[in-house]
């Protein structure tokens, strides 16, 4: 395997024949948590937009037409995009220009990283570009005039630290060498810092002497590496001193201190010390920062009088780690001398991990598997060390889980199956933690919404709904409403009503209601008998708008109700008859049965019920009916000023509302025997009765007559009875006791043969007899019974 190449930005006409070009290893990321090499490439800083970078496409083993359907795009590490994608051919050109001094400052090597993500599957792919630092910045001093003091009795090899150039280019690029101009005392020497920085050492060649040059001039110049190289140029002026023999002393010359980055401004950091021999004038010490870089001037400052330096602004460890400061220490004469002052900064957790969301998928079906990618992110702490190492984490519980695929880098998955109707949306929230003291985090909030799969059938609220209509209902009447939910959203959740077709065998209840397809109502579709159909069952089916559709299944029970839309029918007396005759004799007594009007009624309930009064009558006095018997009897006895011939009209009424009715007519003939029952039935006094009704009454008088021979043969049967009992009871009384000794079982014959036979009884037939002396044959004899 080979990681860690660099490409350069080259012109694509070379790129392509080269056979043994280092190409950027990229293995396809995968939701299963599988890490991947970083492809790197490189690219000069400040290139023109459109500059060409690579091929993705052929890094990726793709065409242009898949990275077009898989949506290939850039994602930036960063709020900038500084590279652009072309989908069609997979070049991956310039964006807009990168100064490698602004994004990067000192460091390197300078990256931009960014993210390739392809769609169908979701897959990542990690690269950077290298900014190749170009040389477009030459060496500049701080200050465009220095000047020396150095006293005329300085031996000659001193040397003298002097303000360093400053460029901000890296690599050959930076500053790498200083030189003079021609002189006669003075010559330079370029040294190396610890961290690779080059600053000047001017050496005095020769003494120096005030009475001969006071001063002297020459110009100091800073050279980089680039190609062509750049230089910056600035006037050294040394003012020769008269003679002072002590020059200050540091107690130490190289001070090593360290400070924490989140110290405040003004905080202590060294306390440096010089001493002189001289006394006066020539043994004040000022202390001063040589001015050898731009930032070390805005971050300490220095008091001339006490040496103790201090922050001008507080520090951060994520941008630069280490400082080193030149500290001169002048007498009043003029003699300086100088220590170095190494500052190092150590890092503190002050900053809170950066949870940074690089694909998000905001919509999910409820139906997605466990372990669907929903989300792809990176953590990044700017700390170090156990400060900057972070773990993430999901807060409250949902089926969600967070899976690493490589450094820093993250998917959220489903942990298990979701169900839209008890949730119909997740905010996740993905919590990043540091490992610092204390340890600091941040939260990221990610809105995941599902959507809905038909996987609810309809529910009804009832299984078996009893509606109730009235008989003759008239069509198109709304008899009630059926309801069934269903948890799923949209065309899911939409649901529609039908009938079941019924077996065919069984009534059409199809032909009789219908079902509202949308809202469910129950209307008639034609009037119903009561008399024919008191109720009726059919299934109705509830189905929603779901593909494939689900269904739910319920009983709509139809109960007729009776409605009195018919009137009491009379069975006696018959109907097509105008009079029934009846007889009663003028003995009767008050109470005496003369006739039952008997009438029924097609309908149920209290519409049946049905009730007899006495309409109209010759004499309302004599009769009366009884009202739920329709028993026509006499209310006072009979007699004989009452009429020969009585006519009654008796109503029968039911107790619907409104109540319905019907009438019998009863002709009645008081009659003091029914020998005369012709003559009374056959003259009308109204002249109206037909022949019919005079055979009627003829065959009433029969049956009359035929009831009083019965019960007189009865009366008779009993009369005898009753002397037959008495007469036996008088017998017995006058016969002797019997005799104290009875026939025992030992009586009879050891093979118990019976009297006058030669069968056998069975043991279970034995009889204990006690007789009299008297008794004879006549009197008692045993039976021989048939068995079979």
């Amino acid at each position: 395997r080979r990681s860690g190449l660099w490409r350069g930005m080259e012109p694509r006409k070379s790129e392509e024949p080269l056979p043994g070009r280092a190409v950027a290893l990229i293995l396809v990321l995968c939701v299963s948590g599988m890490r991947a090499e970083t492809a790197r490439y490189s690219v000069p800083e400040e290139a023109e937009r459109g500059s060409f970078v690579a091929n993705i496409a052929k890094d990726l083993g793709l065409t242009g037409e898949e990275l077009l359907a898989r949506q290939a795009q850039v994602v930036p590490e960063g709020e900038k995009q500084y590279l652009q994608l072309n989908q069609h051919t997979g070049d991956l050109v310039v964006r807009e220009q990168m100064d490698r001094e602004e994004l990067c400052g000192q460091s390197e090597p300078c990256l931009v990283r960014f993210e390739v993500l392809l769609q169908s599957p979701l897959q990542s792919f990690r690269a950077e570009v290298r900014l190749t630092d170009i040389n477009d910045h030459a060496p500049v001093f701080l200050n465009k005039e220095i000047v020396l003091k150095i006293s005329e009795s300085t031996v000659p090899g001193t040397r003298f630290l002097l303000e360093s150039a400053h460029d901000p280019d890296v690599g050959n690029n930076s500053l790498q060498h200083y030189s003079i101009s021609s002189n006669e005392y003075f010559l330079v020497y370029t040294r190396r810092r610890s961290d690779g920085g080059r600053y000047a050492e001017l050496v005095l060649d020769r003494a120096l002497d005030r009475e001969q040059q006071a001063e002297v001039a020459f110009s100091i110049t800073g050279v980089d590496g680039g190609n062509p190289p750049r230089s910056g140029t600035a006037l050294i002026r040394v003012v020769v001193l008269d003679i002072n023999d002590n020059s200050p002393v540091f107690a130490r010359s190289l001070y090593k201190v360290s400070i924490l980055e989140n110290s405040s401004q003004d905080t202590l950091v060294v306390v440096v010390s010089a001493s002189d021999l001289d006394s006066g004038i020539n043994g004040e010490i000022v202390y001063s920062i040589v001015q050898n870089s731009e930032e070390n001037f805005e971050t300490f400052k220095i008091n001339p009088k006490t040496g103790q330096i201090r922050l001008k602004k507080p520090l951060d460890y994520e941008e630069k780690k280490n400082y080193e400061i030149d500290v001169q220490a002048t007498d009043g004469g003029g003699l300086s001398t100088h220590c170095k002052v190494e500052v190092q900064v150590k890092d503190v957790n002050d900053n809170a991990p950066e949870v940074i969301i690089t694909s998000l998928t905001s919509t999910l079906s409820e139906a997605a598997l466990p372990n669907t990618v929903v989300a792809l992110f990176n953590v990044r702490d700017r700390d170090s060390g156990d400060n900057g190492r972070t773990t993430c984490e999901l807060t409250g519980e949902q089926p969600f889980r967070i899976t690493l695929l490589a450094a820093d880098a993250y998917a959220l998955v489903t942990s298990e199956t979701l169900d839209r109707e008890q949730v119909e949306e997740y905010n996740v929230t993905v919590r990043a933690r540091d490992e610092g003291s204390p340890a600091l985090s941040a939260s990221k909030s990610l809105l995941v919404r599902l959507l809905d799969v038909n996987d609810n059938a309809p529910t009804f609220t009832q299984a078996i709904y009893t509606m109730v209509m009235s008989e003759n209902e008239p069509v198109g009447r709304s008899l009630g409403r059926l309801s069934a939910t269903d948890p799923d959203a949209g065309e899911n959740a939409r649901v529609r009503y039908s009938l079941v077709p019924p077996p065919t065998d069984t009534l059409a209840a199809a032909s009789l209601v219908s079902v509202d397809a949308e809202s469910g109502t129950v209307r008639t579709l034609r009037p119903l008998d009561y008399e024919k159909v008191r109720a009726f069952e059919v299934t109705v089916n509830a189905a929603d708008g779901g593909s494939p559709p689900l269904s739910a299944q319920a009983v709509l029970h139809i109960v007729v109700r009776d409605e009195n839309d018919n009137a009491p029918v009379l069975l006696h007396p018959a109907p097509e008859s105008s009079a029934a005759g009846e007889l009663v004799p003028r003995w009767a007594p008050s109470g005496y049965l003369v006739a039952k009007v008997v009438a029924v009624d097609a309908d149920a309930g209290q519409n049946a019920w049905l009730s007899y009064e006495l309409a109209k009558a010759t004499e309302p006095g004599l009769f009366r009916v009884g009202l739920h018997s329709g028993e026509v009897r006499t209310a006072r006895a009979v007699t004989e000023r009452d009429a020969a011939r009585q006519r009654l009209i008796v109503l029968v009424r039911d107790r619907g509302q409104p109540s319905r009715s019907a009438t019998a007519t009863l002709a009645v003939a008081l009659v003091d025997d029914f020998s005369d029952a012709f003559h009374q039935l056959g003259h009308d006094p109204a002249g109206g009765q037909q022949p019919q009704v005079a055979e009627e009454e003829m065959l009433t008088t029969y049956l009359i007559a035929s009831l009083v021979c019965v019960s007189s043969l009865f009366l008779l049967s009993v009369l005898v009875l009753t002397a037959n009992t008495l007469c036996k009871a008088r017998v017995r009384a006058e016969l002797p006791p019997p005799s104290p000794s009875c026939y025992a079982d030992g009586g009879f014959a050891s093979d118990d043969v019976g009297v006058g036979s030669t069968g056998t009884l069975s043991p279970a037939y034995r009889y204990e007899m006690c007789l009299t002396s008297g008794s004879g044959r006549s009197e008692f004899q045993f039976l021989r019974p048939i068995l079979p």
